[in-house]
């Protein structure tokens, strides 16, 4: 006798519009992402700001975002002021995820909106929004898992992985991330 299945993905669907645009849209931003947004020189912040806002992303003025810098949907996603987002990080907006004012996201960081229901034998897809306030910083490798709020000024330490909300203004480290200390 063999066991029921507990994941059965010929019967996964995406809900519906959960790209937020049509499929039309998000292959057109993927090519544009592919050739133009990666395919542009390293100081053509200015270029990418554009194209990002073209596209439904809520860009605020100063902000430098890297070629390799991933956006499945731009159009869920705020950045506010002079924040950065450094090399290679991912911004996986299956959910909004909102950016704030003089931010700085570090090479390889993944911010990540989305995730599956592992107890629906579709592993149904779901979505919760990040917030990351106001003058954080989230140093190299760091995952946000989806649904999470970093709090203003708090700093998150390298290869940190952020499972539940953090504390503003505290230096917060590890695997699942804790504050360790105040920031100031």
């Amino acid at each position: 006798m063999s066991a029921p299945e507990i994941q059965d993905l010929k019967n996964f669907r995406l809900p519906p519009d959960f790209r937020g645009r049509s499929g039309l849209v998000v292959q057109l931003w993927w090519f544009v992402q592919a050739v133009f947004f990666r395919g542009s020189p390293q100081v053509m912040y200015g270029f990418r700001r554009w194209l990002l806002r073209l596209f439904g992303a809520q860009i605020g003025k100063g902000v430098i975002v890297r070629p390799s810098v991933t956006i499945p949907y731009p159009w869920k996603l705020q950045i506010g002021d002079h924040s950065w987002i450094g090399d290679h990080a991912v911004l996986y907006c299956f959910a909004k995820i909102t950016i704030g004012k003089n931010v700085v996201i570090s090479q390889k960081s993944y911010l990540c909106a989305g995730t599956h229901d592992y107890r629906s034998p579709g592993f149904d897809i779901q979505a919760f929004p990040i917030v990351i306030e106001d003058e954080a910083w989230l140093a190299a490798d760091v995952f946000v898992a989806p649904g999470i709020t970093v709090g203003r000024g708090a700093v998150v330490g390298s290869r940190s992985s952020v499972f539940g909300d953090l504390p503003g203004m505290m230096v917060c480290v590890g695997s699942p991330a804790r504050p360790v200390r105040a920031r100031l």
